[in-house]
């Protein structure tokens, strides 16, 4: 009887020390992971798409742009953390990296609202255009990095 209430006890708090410790906070990237394309199109291949698909690309293309174009003096893939940068792992500056990301998401939002009802009313030729500036924009960007 007396082994089973330490067994039990012994359990208790092994099982309060796993829940209740301290949680190891694993560093940021400071680019959004979804701050990717999956592919680049060309003049051609843009054309032969519907309207409907060419409104997806431009929205998720800027959408992109928005969440890497502020830290291209800090990197410009996702994936590199403050650490990676040299800088300190801290609470402040956590916070300061979430306050941003909560910004993005908030102007992502409202932008994405506004593009999706007046987009449409854009001429297909200029949408393509759109979408090859943000792409040559985003090869840049890459390109930025390896130099």
């Amino acid at each position: 009887m007396k082994a089973k209430v330490s067994l039990i006890c012994t359990l208790f708090l092994f099982l309060s020390a796993i829940a209740f410790g301290q949680k190891k906070v694993i560093p940021k990237s400071i680019i959004q992971r979804s701050a990717l394309i999956s592919k680049y199109h060309d003049n051609k291949e843009l054309s032969s798409m519907p309207k409907k698909e060419l409104l997806e690309l431009c929205i998720e293309r800027a959408s992109v742009i928005t969440k890497t174009l502020p830290y291209v003096a800090l990197a410009t893939k996702p994936g590199v953390t403050l650490v990676d940068l040299g800088i300190p792992d801290e609470a402040d500056y956590r916070k300061l990296l979430d306050t941003q990301e909560e910004a993005t998401f908030s102007y992502l939002e409202t932008t994405t609202n506004f593009q999706r009802k007046i987009l449409p009313y854009a001429d297909k030729n200029k949408l393509i255009s759109a979408i090859l500036f943000y792409e040559n924009l985003l090869k840049s960007l890459h390109e930025f990095e390896e130099q």
